[in-house]
């Protein structure tokens, strides 16, 4: 008896060894990819309401991954009939997020001469009536500390893993969990679902027309639902390079400060 029990023991240690090591197969090629980020990409916001109409903001971004921790900046600039209706602004968002979970949101609106730190109990707020939040847009899960392959699902044509990600108590955080089904072949979500902590509220990223460039895979559009609620929102690259090039000096303090109300 006790040789089986000895047994079953080394039969569930191997088998937890092995789970940790395909975890860690899967996370360490997704924070390669963030921890080598340098990119650039235009583009377009859309929200979609429950009647099909449809508002489309102009996107630009820069990332690049510098001092421990991935800086990305990010302007959004409504159409001029949009923002005479809504009272919608141009913005400018400088996130930080940081493998320690110790993340930053900072917003600069055109003409001040400096950003100002969000407080963290506005993260989950709504970008510009939008389905995603500003906390969308930092995407940290894949450094949280609790990370689980759940099983291999198919999700339209991909073959995929699911990643269960929970956040430790230094991460800063309106999620509970995040699951992603990452395609097996290119370790790249096709889509997610984020859970919030005190709602529940389910929030769907489908991500579509995956590519390559420069030995980096990106999608061309994300759509984002929060769960039994019309109308959705579009993320839409149409221009972007997986190798800009940045520099520290890109995101600077002068650099930042000059924004404009440029649509």
């Amino acid at each position: 008896m006790r040789l089986t029990l000895i047994g079953t023991a080394a039969a569930l240690s191997l088998a937890a060894a092995a789970h940790a090591a395909d975890v860690q197969a899967v996370l360490v090629p997704l924070r390669n990819r963030i921890e080598t980020s340098d990119y650039r990409a235009t583009g377009q916001l859309v929200r979609v309401d429950a009647n099909g109409n449809r508002i489309s903001y102009t996107v630009s971004v820069r990332g690049l991954w510098f001092a421990g921790a991935l800086h990305t900046l990010v302007d959004i600039v409504p159409p001029k009939a949009a923002a005479a209706q809504t009272q919608d602004k141009p913005v400018r968002i400088l996130l930080e997020m940081r493998p320690n979970g110790q993340d930053s949101v900072k917003i600069l609106e055109p003409h001040e001469s400096a950003p100002t730190a969000l407080p963290f109990d506005k993260w989950d707020q709504s970008l510009l009536g939008s389905g995603l939040s500003y906390e969308d847009l930092l995407d940290p899960q894949y450094f949280w500390t609790g990370q689980t392959i759940l099983k291999n699902a198919d999700f339209g044509a991909h073959h995929c893993e699911v990643l269960k990600s929970t956040p430790g108590p230094s991460d800063r955080t309106h999620y509970a969990e995040v699951q992603t089904w990452l395609d097996r072949t290119i370790d790249y979500p096709v889509y997610a679902e984020k859970v919030m902590k005190d709602a529940g509220t389910v929030k769907e990223f489908t991500y579509y027309g995956l590519r390559q460039s420069g030995g980096v895979w990106s999608a061309t559009q994300v759509e984002a639902k929060i769960r039994g609620r019309a109308g959705s929102t579009l993320l839409i690259v149409k221009r972007g390079s997986a190798k800009a090039n940045l520099s520290v000096k890109d995101f600077s303090s002068e650099q930042i400060s000059h924004f404009e109300d440029r649509p």
